[in-house]
């Protein structure tokens, strides 16, 4: 379907695409209480549910992907270097979207913004340029971000 390229122009690039195990359920334990941030809670007394993280992070099964990104022009966006994002494909893209767009074959994660009659690709980083998508360039909206997963660790 799409090649997957290093992109050239900026610097996130989408290094994977992946697609998830639809077919696993892994039911954790979920606490119902909120985990202070401020001075803490005994937080054994409040575990009695159990969270699939599928069902947490995947709207859409069928048009939903993992998309391992490199790169720091999305990092004001919470979106740093080798993160996953979770990508539905199902989705109408809408102004302020944070999206995965192909141009010219290669894939970028960009917040899309619509002015007037002209698009344009955002990068979350003052040290990039916004991307204006021209009708020389072969564009399309990919998908949509709905989740980022980020390790700590």
């Amino acid at each position: 379907m799409f090649e997957l390229k290093r992109i050239k122009t900026d610097s996130v690039n989408v290094v994977e695409v992946l697609i998830p195990e639809k077919k696993v359920s892994y039911k954790l334990p979920m606490f119902l209480e909120s985990v202070s941030a401020g001075f803490p809670s005994p937080a054994d007394d409040y575990m009695e549910d159990r969270l699939d993280l599928n069902d947490y992070l995947v709207r859409n099964p069928s048009a939903t992907f993992f998309v391992r990104v490199t790169g720091d022009s999305m990092i004001d966006a919470g979106i740093h270097s080798r993160d996953i994002l979770v990508v539905d494909r199902s989705l109408p893209p809408r102004d302020g979207n944070i999206v995965i767009a192909v141009i010219d074959s290669e894939l970028t994660v960009k917040r899309l913004q619509r002015k007037k009659t002209k698009v344009y690709l955002l990068p979350e980083n003052q040290n990039y340029k916004p991307i204006e998508i021209t009708s020389e360039m072969n564009f399309e909206v990919w998908g949509v971000v709905t989740n980022v997963i980020h390790s700590l660790a």
